[in-house]
């Protein structure tokens, strides 16, 4: 408290009396505050937003953040927009809800920000306050709708794409029917339907010819979100595409359709393209058990490419059994420490299942070699389970 009442004659000390305005002991935390209210100015302001909002998620410190908000409310345009470049995200979105709550930026100018900005709530925030500031004035959508849908992030895009059926566009979001982001493909699919369109039957035609360079990603996977079964049939012949993200999509296609064929999408687990092997995988985990086990463990030898031995592994755990426990150990010892650590991961929860009958050696060899995972009753215990040790 004494140390409060003297900070008032060394700036360099406002930190600290940030803090102690969320002070536990009321004394301490009045003086803070008093002191603060005198000597916060816009630009000390700007110097400690960050501190403030930090401490404002205490007990006690919503005083700071009120007192943040009163200065920057009077602070010019200049002062404010400093804290929109600021490195802490939770700065920027106060500083924008102010800008916001003032209207003190242009549409335009919050098109720029949410296209610019990496945070999502800046993002959906600014996008949100552009749109709403235009109302029906269709002229000035032009001035914003074209940083919308530019943006690389797909919240504002998918603004973008929204704001179209509001301006009279709905035409203008059918090339985002195609978009690698759902939300945006969602979107699209919204205005396009809103206005009498049907986006199943463009999405049928940009999947109708196998080996078109032009099909992209999205309108593979665009075609299985508002298609039905049926629409597998167009899916299967594009899983020999040229193009990796194709293939890829055509399997989440599939797999979004319920049309998998785990004997047909086998092969794909030696695709060269990493995406493709794991959306195989993905599609495949429910069909563990019906891949070959000898076909699946000759995949993850350390000859084979990476992301290979880490589909088969991952097909081989979720088997389990005493295949999945063989897979795991022989990777203990493997030169990829990833995969050593996931083996030992895999080893540490394995459980016997029905097929231990009749292996109970193999199995008792295997905890052995793995008996570094275990403390000795662990694995006393786990041999006993096995029958390896009655």
């Amino acid at each position: 408290q004494e140390a409060v009442r003297h900070a008032a004659r060394y700036p360099g000390l406002l930190p600290l009396v940030v803090i102690r305005c969320a002070d536990w002991a009321g004394p301490v935390r009045e003086g803070a505050r008093q002191l603060l209210r005198e000597a916060l100015d816009a630009d000390s302001a700007s110097a400690l937003a960050s501190l403030i909002l930090r401490v404002g998620r205490r007990d006690r410190g919503a005083f700071g953040v009120d007192v943040l908000g009163q200065i920057l409310r009077r602070a010019s345009r200049g002062q404010l927009a400093a804290l929109f470049t600021d490195p802490d995200r939770v700065v920027r979105r106060f500083a924008y809800r102010l800008a916001v709550e003032g209207r003190l930026l242009r549409p335009a100018e919050l098109a720029r920000a949410a296209a610019r900005d990496e945070d999502t709530v800046v993002q959906d925030l600014c996008s949100t306050a552009a749109l709403t500031a235009l109302g029906d004035d269709e002229e000035a959508y032009e001035d914003v709708l074209p940083h919308l849908l530019s943006a690389r992030n797909p919240r504002t895009r998918s603004a973008g794409v929204t704001g179209l059926r509001r301006a009279g566009w709905s035409e203008r979001a059918e090339p985002f029917l195609g978009d690698r982001s759902a939300l945006v493909r969602a979107c699209a699919r919204y205005v396009i339907r809103q206005r009498g369109g049907d986006p199943a039957t463009w999405y049928r035609e940009r999947c109708t010819v196998p080996d078109d360079p032009e099909t992209a990603p999205g309108a593979v996977i665009g075609l299985a979100e508002c298609g039905n079964r049926s629409d597998a049939g167009l899916l299967w012949p594009l899983l020999t595409h040229p193009t990796a993200g194709v293939r890829a999509r055509a399997v989440a296609g599939l797999r979004t359709l319920d049309c998998v064929d785990a004997k047909r999408l086998q092969p794909l687990l030696n695709d060269p393209a990493a995406s493709v092997v794991r959306e195989t995988t993905v599609a495949l985990l429910p069909w563990a058990k019906e891949l070959p086990a000898d076909w699946l463990l000759e995949r993850i030898r350390s000859a084979r490419p990476r992301h290979v031995r880490i589909a088969a592994f991952r097909l081989l755990d979720a088997r389990g059994g005493v295949v999945g426990l063989r897979a795991a150990v022989a990777l203990l010892e493997d030169p990829d420490a990833k995969l050593r650590t996931w083996a030992g991961q895999s080893v540490q929860r394995w459980r016997p299942s029905a097929d231990v009958r009749g292996r109970e050696a193999e199995v008792g060899e295997l905890l052995d070699r793995s008996r570094h995972l275990f403390s000795d009753h662990e694995l006393r215990r786990r041999r006993w389970m096995v029958g390896w040790d009655r």
